[in-house]
């Protein structure tokens, strides 16, 4: 990695008493609404999610990178929108291969040269080198690849990116392999099939003897909090993206029937009780006031949750938002964000402010006062003078790109919204493909006024259209959205996802 033009830290007006815990709880799939600290209409109580705002800060206006998972995954470890690697759209199967590219650093490997023991718990989702018997393509739709040496190593997971340990599933609950990966190697050897159906759907796939899917939520827990026992007196980084509440949707033993909705709320409950479990493991092992506490979702909640039995319960997890996971509207990539840090935090605190998920890195390194290269973390911005409420000219951020599961993209600055698709760029109407054939080419939103995103000005704003795709031809030509010397995306510049000819201008 080169040293040139380094990024300096510059938000910390000092460095912590000591280095704080960092905790990072990322659920699969959950929606906004799904927090009741979120949503007035929430159906149900979610007392740890809201122990959790009420002791920290809430942000309302936080957004995941990507409107899908893997993307979304890989902006958080590395600092870099997704749309910059090789993946252009959609996500990535068990038997994917890496996407982090190599050399690429992360969060984790920031913080453990800052003297953290690091460790990945859960879903990784962002590709792996299998031990193979035969060159045999990754099979579609997400479906077992044949030629998989599952007694040997597995190669380029999170050990290779930073984290000490890793205890996991190799993508979502519901794509094979089904088995644990222990660091490098397979827990067990698959030996049967199993397959799921329903809100409880998993593909068929080979299954290890000791993975069963209702059991795997409370495993890697188990597993989070033996690491946060066994931490001792080094300063730690526990990333933990959680399975659920994505499909397969397997809530069990007391939170059957909890919500008083469907499966999918009980999931939720699930989830939140995870919270639960970590903050009273963090308060009996006396490190709670020193813990960076950050909850938050990959995307949006998926269609799979039955927006419509839900309904019917008053709930929405989308909250007021247009659209699903997938989308490039907010309901598609608006996600909640609860962080705790009683050093620094104000209890209760509240921010409006416009955010990214890829700001992780650079808010950590400010917190630690590490410097970092020009091609690391490109697109990420510290969240510090946030969480202080420091007096500020402005946002901590000019703009946000968000991009879809077509690849599709978004760009937000302030109350503008400009998105470079005739629909929904994902799974909501109008679907890719299925725009009226009069439907602009684009679709500008004023979110202030507009939240819901219904009424178009693309052809009343040619100003503002102008500036926000100028600002964004700009983020994609100069490789970063931040200051720095400029840097090479990985793979063709994606420039068949715009509505114009940028060599043009028009």
């Amino acid at each position: 990695m080169s040293k040139a033009n380094v990024v300096e830290s510059r938000h910390m007006n000092s460095k912590p008493k000591t280095k704080p815990n960092i905790i990072y709880v990322l659920a699969d799939d959950m929606g906004y609404g799904d927090l009741s600290c979120l949503n007035e209409n929430c159906a149900f109580p979610t007392p740890a999610f809201d122990r959790l705002a009420a002791e920290g800060m809430t942000f309302t206006d936080a957004h995941a990178s990507s409107a899908v998972c893997t993307p979304s995954r890989y902006g958080i470890l590395t600092g870099r929108y997704n749309w910059r690697s090789r993946l252009k759209s959609g996500v990535l199967g068990g038997y994917s291969s890496p996407l982090i590219e190599d050399g690429r650093d992360t969060v984790a490997a920031l913080v453990k040269r800052a003297g953290y023991r690091t460790a990945c718990i859960g879903k990784w989702h962002l590709g792996l080198e299998w031990s193979r018997t035969t060159d045999a393509p990754e099979a579609p739709d997400f479906a077992t690849t044949d030629g998989i040496d599952y007694a040997g190593p597995v190669k380029k997971g999170p050990t290779e990116y930073g984290f000490d340990y890793f205890f996991g599933i190799a993508a979502s609950l519901d794509m094979p392999p089904y088995v644990y990966i222990e660091n490098d190697r397979a827990t067990a050897l698959p030996d049967h099939e199993t397959e799921g159906t329903g809100m409880r759907m998993w593909r068929k796939g080979p299954t290890a003897p000791d993975f069963r899917h209702e059991e795997v939520l409370p495993t890697l827990t188990k597993k989070a909090l033996e690491f946060i026992d066994d931490a001792g007196k080094d300063p730690f980084f526990l990333y933990f993206p959680l399975p659920a509440p994505h499909t397969p949707i397997l809530p069990v033993g007391e939170f059957v029937g909890k919500s008083g909705t469907n499966a999918y709320g009980d999931f939720v409950l699930m989830c939140d009780d995870v919270i639960a479990q970590i903050l009273r493991r963090l308060e009996k092992n006396g490190i709670a006031e020193n813990t960076i506490v950050v909850y938050t979702s990959d995307n949006g909640c998926s269609p799979r949750a039955d927006y419509e039995a839900l309904a019917k319960f008053g709930h929405n997890p989308s909250y007021i938002f247009r659209g699903t996971k997938a989308d490039i509207y907010e309901g598609g990539h608006r996600v909640p964000l609860l962080v705790r840090w009683p050093e620094l935090i104000r209890a209760g605190s509240i921010s409006d402010e416009t955010v990214c998920l890829t700001d992780l890195y650079a808010t950590v390194a400010d917190i630690l006062g590490q410097t970092y290269a020009d091609d690391a973390a490109e697109d990420s911005v510290s969240h510090v003078p946030i969480w202080s409420e420091a007096d500020r000219s402005g946002p901590v951020r000019d703009a946000v790109v968000h991009h879809s599961i077509d690849g599709s993209f978004s760009i937000r600055t302030g109350k503008w919204k400009l998105e470079l698709c005739p629909g929904s760029g994902g799974w909501s109407d109008p679907r890719p493909g299925e725009e009226p054939a009069d439907a602009p080419p684009a679709q500008l939103y004023d979110l202030e006024a507009d939240i819901r995103e219904r009424r178009n000005l693309f052809a009343e704003r040619p100003d503002v259209v102008e500036r926000l795709t100028a600002l964004l031809v700009d983020y994609v030509r100069n490789g970063r959205s931040t200051p720095g010397a400029p840097q090479k995306n990985t793979g063709p510049e994606h420039w068949e996802r715009l509505w114009f000819t940028p060599e043009s201008g028009s």
